[in-house]
């Protein structure tokens, strides 16, 4: 057993205690400072037996927590003590009531938020963390500082997971990458964001993430003196000019970089804006503006920049408060380098969110600066009545996406989700609006409803008090506002349809001598294969359902008996004719996929969205109807699977794998060299166990373009033909493609 020092453990909690008073960012008065000693005494004595996995005392965890609510976040004493006392309800006796009487109204509030999050009730039949997340983000209507405590809370248990067992922090880093970095990113902490996001690919997808890692730390000496020869130029002339600014490196993300290469398909050697500067710079308020395109033109006279990735995010900031320039400019050695053009109150804003935001405005108090706040996210909030996973992806679709500006017939300028169409625009002046939108005009063009709009369009909306929205409207929109409110319309008027039919079916079934009660419901709903008791009614009410089949219901629920039997005779019969054409995907004996600890050998399919073959990184997945179904680890659903359906996971891998055939399919680019499918036909055949089972090619403009669908046994044999035909002349690239 680890034998502890309690006296120099207490010396390390007392220090971290005089550390977490130091960093924080906002000014402390004496009243603070009593309110966080207070919070730090009661968290001491709550948690004093407690420890944690890796044998430290608890209380290390909520002040670290602290911490970085204080400096990283830059929130104020009240959360300071709330983040301080974040466990204590849920892990000791100490109740709400206890912290209002010990501290304030406000403290207790934010901590019984927080514990909220974390009480949640376990149901196995909808998705526990999809329930969580919507809990969660519902809590912001209350008080959006119990998310920023969550994130600090959730950040600190991502840098301390080394000693959780491997699944455990698979499911963690996964939730992590599916909303928290999201929220973090929406709340406009980029830092936060960037560490959650690196520290969740470090455990979802550890190989690639110790390799980037590796070439960064090889690539370091050369980038540093790269940035360096570039920062001397600017440095002379922007000192010629009288600025007052710093200059700082700014690595990329290893979570970005590996983005990048995964939807480029290209290698990290190929990832082309891996170097970026900030130049941070002192200014007036009045000046703000004017400095910032002093600056961009000294570094354009310098370096030739990109027109098509210039971002002016000035004159019109992101929703999230960001504001910056960022420009893309040829560095030397032909080599693209970003250099982001900030104010140091662009900076804080952009590393601080919103406790930066009330910071800078005269007057204003941190309660008035959280309801401004709020607005910005109250439109992912009014799908509150969805099912948990659909809110949490409209949630998470809303938190990410990026922004276009457009005005309208007025020269107002509006801010929208990039891929957003001329109805979500309706949507987003007023739901009213939306709802009785005969028509759009975008640049005085007339134009369809589901016409995705572009940065700079001007759009005009043509209502009528007839129009109402209809079931296509849903596939022409991509905000969750418009998707809510277009559904809430539907529902209207579905439900008053589903209460005549519900009338209608109890008149029609008496009839037929049968009361309507709610397990006749179920075997109605069962019997038309339906989803809810609303669909029946609904159907009764519009005529989909006829009295024929309601005759053919009540006849076979009086021979329910008789059935049953015919039935298994008839699926015993049917299952040995259709057994090849049903049968799931088993290897044979030599080639096994296994599951879980026991190494168990379960029946399993292959899913078709990553279609993953012998030798690939995979798991289970326990679906409702369909048994196991096996992912790659890296599909591009693997995160949301984990995330919200983890305790549906299972661990598996490959055993052996020399006996099974499986499909691959090929994408290759080059150049249209003579006689070049003759070599690559060549080099595939050539290849011992390679069947090829289809072959396109094309070439367009000197660009030869090419798919090839393959027969292997497994990944080795896969990736070695790769390799061959990368070695043909004029080949530029070869990438594996997954069906979706």
């Amino acid at each position: 057993m680890i034998e502890i020092d309690i006296e120099k453990e207490n010396k390390a909690i007392a220090q971290e205690y005089k550390e977490l008073l130091r960093i924080s960012y906002q000014t402390l008065t004496d009243e603070d400072k009593k309110l966080i000693r207070k919070a730090f005494d009661v968290a001491v004595d709550s948690h004093k037996e407690q420890r944690r996995k890796s044998g430290e005392a608890y209380i290390f965890h909520p002040i670290a927590v602290a911490k970085i609510v204080a400096s990283e976040i830059g929130l104020g004493a009240t959360s300071i003590a709330a983040a301080l006392l974040h466990d204590v309800v849920e892990d000791t006796p100490m109740t709400v009531q206890d912290i209002e009487r010990l501290f304030n109204p406000k403290v207790a509030q934010l901590v019984e938020g927080l514990t909220k999050i974390s009480m949640v009730q376990k149901d196995l039949n909808a998705s526990i963390q999809a329930e969580n997340f919507r809990k969660m983000i519902l809590t912001l209507n209350d008080d959006v500082r119990v998310i920023l405590i969550k994130l600090a809370d959730r950040l600190h248990n991502m840098q301390t997971m080394d000693s959780m067992q491997e699944d455990k922090q698979t499911k963690i880093a996964s939730e992590t990458l599916y909303i928290y970095a999201p929220l973090a990113h929406r709340l406009g902490l980029y830092n936060i964001k960037t560490k959650l996001e690196d520290l969740g690919l470090k455990y979802t997808e550890p190989a690639i993430y110790n390799e980037i890692v590796s070439k960064i730390k090889e690539t370091k000496e050369e980038q540093d003196a790269y940035i360096k020869d570039i920062s001397d130029v600017l440095k002379t002339a922007l000192d010629a000019e009288g600025i007052d600014y710093i200059i700082k490196g700014r690595p990329k993300s290893i979570y970005s970089i590996r983005r990048k290469m995964k939807a480029q398909n290209v290698s990290f050697d190929e990832v082309y804006d891996k170097f970026a500067l900030r130049i941070v710079y002192k200014s007036t308020p009045h000046e703000e503006k004017f400095l910032a395109w002093k600056i961009y033109s000294i570094v354009t006279d310098y370096y030739r920049p990109s027109p098509s990735r210039l971002r002016d995010w000035i004159s019109s900031p992101k929703s999230t408060g960001y504001e910056a320039l960022h420009i893309t400019v040829m560095g030397p050695k032909g080599r693209w380098v970003e250099v982001q053009v900030r104010s140091e109150r662009m900076d804080e804003i952009a590393e601080k969110g919103y406790a930066a935001h009330y910071k800078y405005k005269n007057g204003a108090t941190e309660e008035n600066e959280l309801d401004a706040w709020l607005n910005l996210l109250k439109e992912a909030l009014e799908s509150s009545e969805t099912n948990a996973v659909d809110f949490v992806e409209d949630f998470k679709m809303n938190l990410y996406a990026k922004e276009i500006f457009v005005f309208t017939p007025k020269g107002e300028i509006k801010s929208l989700p990039k891929g957003a169409t001329s109805l979500d625009f309706a949507f987003s002046i007023h739901s009213e609006i939306g709802i009785r939108t005969r028509g759009t005009r975008v640049n005085g063009k007339l134009v369809p409803l589901n016409f995705e709009l572009k940065s700079g369009d001007q759009i005009e909306v043509i209502t009528s008090q007839h129009q109402k929205p209809t079931a296509n409207w849903l596939d022409y929109v991509t905000t969750s506002r418009a998707k809510t409110k277009i559904k809430n319309v539907l529902n209207e008027n579905t439900k008053k349809i589903g209460e005549e039919g519900k009338e209608l079916l109890t008149r029609k079934l008496k009839h037929l001598k049968i009361t309507l009660n709610e397990s006749v419901v179920n075997e109605l709903v069962n019997f038309f294969k339906l989803k809810t008791s609303l669909d029946l009614f609904y159907r009764v009410g519009i005529g989909a359902i006829e009295n024929q089949q309601l005759k053919d219901y009540a006849a076979q629920k009086s021979n329910t008996f008789i059935n049953f039997f015919k039935n298994k005779i008839k699926r015993s019969a049917s299952s040995t004719a259709d057994e090849d054409i049903h049968r799931p995907i088993i290897s044979s004996n030599y080639d096994l996929l296994v599951f879980g600890k026991e190494h168990d050998k379960l029946d399993y399919k292959l899913s078709p969205c990553c279609n993953p073959i012998p030798g690939d990184d995979v798991f289970g997945f326990v679906t409702i109807n369909e048994g196991i179904k096996v992912h790659k680890k890296d599909c591009p659903n693997a995160i949301g699977m984990q995330s919200n359906y983890a305790y549906r996971i299972m661990t598996a891998k490959w055993i052996d794998s020399s006996q099974e055939e499986f499909k691959a399919i090929i994408n290759i680019t080059g150049m249209d060299v003579l006689g070049l499918t003759n070599q690559l036909t060549k080099v595939i055949s050539n290849n011992m166990h390679v069947n090829i089972q289809s072959i396109s090619l094309s070439t367009d403009a000197g660009i030869f373009h090419g798919q090839v669908a393959v027969i292997v046994q497994n990944n080795t044999i896969l990736k070695k033909m790769i390799n061959n035909i990368k070695k043909i002349d004029g080949i530029d690239k070869v990438t594996r493609v997954y069906k979706t």
